[in-house]
């Protein structure tokens, strides 16, 4: 936890390590421990670590009221904030833990009022050159 990091022994690309934001280091450390278990996210064995997150996942989207929302979306959520924020490609796969940046351009996805919002930015500042220009002519 001091570390603020997850390494992961194994996952599709092989080990490696994910950073933690605060806000998640915070509820990992507010989670209730068992005595007998080093984990946080015990499985149904003493002394295990939760293998399969669909059950759990299924109960957290029941509480939640997000039905339709998939384990892997939340991916997905991540990456376009925070291409929102301002993060570049590059930086979004890192923390993603992307090799590639085609696949994290495949995550990253700009929300369509965002779009809108900038369209009509740019859009705005044509209209004013144009209208400064007709006045000055």
């Amino acid at each position: 936890m001091d570390g603020a990091e997850l390494r992961l022994p194994d996952s599709k690309t092989g080990a490696k390590t994910v950073q933690l934001g605060t806000a998640a280091v915070d509820v990992l450390k507010a989670t209730p421990r068992l005595p007998d278990n080093p984990y946080v996210i015990t499985g149904r064995k003493a002394g295990e670590y939760l293998t399969d997150l669909q059950k759990p996942w299924r109960r957290i989207r029941k509480a939640a009221g997000l039905d339709g929302v998939r384990l892997h979306d939340l991916r997905h959520s991540f990456a376009s904030d925070a291409l929102e924020m301002g993060a570049d490609l590059t930086m979004i796969g890192r923390m993603l833990g992307h090799s590639d940046i085609k696949t994290t351009s495949r995550y990253a996805h700009l929300k369509r009022e965002n779009v809108k919002r900038s369209t009509d930015q740019v859009a705005q500042r044509i209209s004013s050159a144009l209208t400064d220009a007709r006045t000055q002519a």
